[in-house]
């Protein structure tokens, strides 16, 4: 149970209700986390545009591979759903895929240093080594890229911190991941 009241769509904020509702409209329906930071409109609107924004830097297996391996590390259950669930929902991952992406790692070389680099940022704390920068420019990453990392794996701990914080009940679906 969440150590923090989660509003209904109705009893959110007024002025939270518009974005609400347009979550709800692409998911099917609206995660407890997003009614959370309803709690304070301007938080909520933060964390809706930096995603929006950021959705759009990287492929979104890449995105997912690495919010996937931030929040196991962050010990976010369920920030780790939701990634498994948009992964195999919008990337297509497979099970197998997800259980690397769950220890850091992926098949793919490329995404395996993406994920690699957003778990040493989060690990410790964006102070990464002049190696594990090497690494990530030697897999195809420019330093745009390297910023856009950055920025992904500071919204994956935000999510991270305010579902730790409320204790929010999971309420993203197990999904049979796509095969591939």
């Amino acid at each position: 149970m969440s150590r923090i009241a989660i509003p209904s769509l109705a009893e959110a904020p007024v002025e939270t209700h518009a974005t609400l509702e347009g979550v709800a409209k692409r998911l099917g329906w609206t995660p407890a986390l997003f009614r959370f930071m309803a709690l304070s409109p301007n938080t909520l609107a933060a964390f809706v545009a930096l995603s929006g924004t950021l959705s759009r830097t990287l492929d979104v297996a890449t995105i997912e591979s690495m919010g996937l391996a931030v929040s196991e590390d962050s010990g976010c259950k369920y920030c780790a759903q939701s990634h498994v669930f948009l992964g195999s929902w919008l990337a297509k991952l497979d099970t197998g895929e997800l259980d690397l992406n769950r220890e850091g790692k992926s098949r793919d070389p490329k995404r395996a240093a993406a994920v690699r680099f957003a778990k040493a940022i989060a690990d410790r704390r964006g102070k990464v080594s002049d190696e594990q920068l090497a690494d990530v420019r030697a897999a195809g990453f420019t330093d745009g890229d390297i910023v856009a990392i950055a920025g992904l794996t500071a919204q994956f701990l935000y999510t991270n911190f305010m579902s730790n914080i409320s204790q929010v009940e999971l309420d993203f679906p197990d999904v049979a991941p796509a095969h591939a």
